[in-house]
């Protein structure tokens, strides 16, 4: 632990709408207060660059457990970003312009303050994006805006998933079975409302057994839930109606964390969160994972505290 209280803020969505007993970042506020550091809270849109200067308009925060009252704000200041000891990078996707600006700004002050994720990285590995990299460890996939390469693709395939390049929380994923005949309308509806190409799989029948999330501190993976699908549905999601179950890894996966591990230690990527179904790794996580609350619960641990010793153990 370190000797002298951190300076630590939190760019995150608005407290109100945290829910306490599934939120990651919540847990991980919990925890550096009891640490002793001083927590700070801003949007992402109170971000601003004066000429050579990363501020926020920020509020000083303390939590607690309670629902409806679960935290307390001071007055709100402008604070130097570049004068605080972490930053955590913590709003919900989407992955779109405005989350990339906030990855540049932020950029700027990375070498003075420590900021989970690395910034830069975080801009550099979309999620449905970095795992190309690893196509060996992937399902087939196809990314694309054409209409006929997606028809060849579940030509070959057969049972297909389709859903946006740039999406989270299961929002806008489809199974399209060889005979539906779905496809040419989903393609124009996806293709009107967003400029950005499609991501194309092919459909894991492994899904109704689970979509397993692991988390990774430094590479490591030190817990996992699988998250089993309502009854009708494909999507996992927890916030899609997935329901979560205790889990442990398999021989596979950990030969997929150990063959990400030095990847993301490379990148700066210190508190990351997989998704693997059956013998696949379908996602990585970076931007703003989840997961902590769930596996405290099965596994009884405190994740936040493992993340925090990693933290403090680069400072």
């Amino acid at each position: 632990m370190v000797a002298t209280p951190l300076k630590v803020a939190f760019q995150m969505d608005p407290m109100e709408t945290v829910n306490i007993d599934g939120d990651s970042t919540f847990v991980l506020m919990l925890e550096a207060q009891k640490r002793g550091h001083e927590l700070w809270h801003y949007l992402p849109e109170d971000l601003s660059y004066r000429h050579g200067t990363v501020v926020a308009s920020a509020r000083p925060v303390k939590v607690v457990r309670k629902n409806g009252a679960h935290f307390e704000f001071g007055p709100e200041s402008v604070i130097d970003l570049a004068d605080t000891d972490v930053i955590w990078m913590r709003q919900d996707p989407p992955f779109d312009m405005a989350y990339i600006t906030a990855t540049h700004l932020l950029e700027l002050i990375s070498e003075q303050t420590l900021i989970v994720n690395n910034p830069a990285e975080v801009r550099n590995a979309p999620e449905k994006l970095f795992v190309t990299k690893f196509k060996d460890l992937m399902p087939a996939t196809l990314i694309t805006r054409r209409e006929d390469e997606v028809r060849r693709f579940r030509d070959e395939h057969n049972d297909i998933i389709v859903k946006p390049l740039y999406g989270n929380g299961g929002a806008g994923v489809f199974h399209l079975k060889k005979e539906d005949s779905n496809l040419g309308s989903l393609m124009e509806m996806f293709l009107a409302v967003s400029r950005e190409p499609v991501m194309v799989q092919e459909f894991l029948p492994e899904v109704v057994r689970g979509d397993k999330r692991i988390i990774l501190v430094e590479g490591e993976a030190v817990g996992a839930i699988n998250r089993i699908p309502a009854e009708g549905e494909i999507r996992s999601n927890l916030v899609a109606g997935g329901r979560a179950i205790q889990s442990r890894l398999t021989s596979r996966e950990q030969e997929i964390c150990e063959r990400l591990k030095p990847e993301l230690k490379k990148r700066g990527l210190l508190f990351v969160g997989i998704d693997v179904i059956g013998d696949w790794l379908t996602e990585i996580n970076v931007t703003s994972p989840t997961g902590l609350q769930s596996v405290n619960q099965f596994d009884a641990v405190q994740l936040e505290a493992t993340i925090w010793d990693a933290i403090e153990a680069k400072l």
